[in-house]
């Protein structure tokens, strides 16, 4: 069980990361080249790669390779839900603070 919580950590940390977070939302549509991935999220692509690297690694991405250009798509769905439940959650946080911040004001 310990392994299995260990790896879960790290496929959960390979996500938790602000640069990770952009490459997956541009990801989102569909499989796209390192040389459109680093200029949309205006990054630069030797931190873009080790970043794609990294998630590979932990499976979050596939990587295919055609002639020079290299291809990245996220592996498995469920990442959209994830990234799209821990906003949701970030949304009702945000909300909920600032309901406590507009009460403590006036009062």
């Amino acid at each position: 069980m310990s392994s299995t919580n260990s790896y879960l950590a790290d496929v959960l940390k390979s996500m938790a990361q602000a640069t990770r977070l952009k490459i997956v939302e541009f990801l989102r549509d569909g499989e796209r080249c390192v040389c459109e991935i680093f200029p949309a999220i205006d990054e630069e692509q030797s931190n873009t790669s080790r970043h794609l690297a990294y998630m590979q690694t932990h499976g979050i991405l596939s990587r295919r390779k055609e002639g020079v250009k290299i291809y990245y798509a996220v592996k498995h769905p469920e990442v959209f839900e994830i990234v799209d439940r821990a906003t949701a959650i970030v949304k009702r946080e945000v909300e909920m603070r600032s309901e406590l911040i507009n009460v403590m004001e006036r009062g």
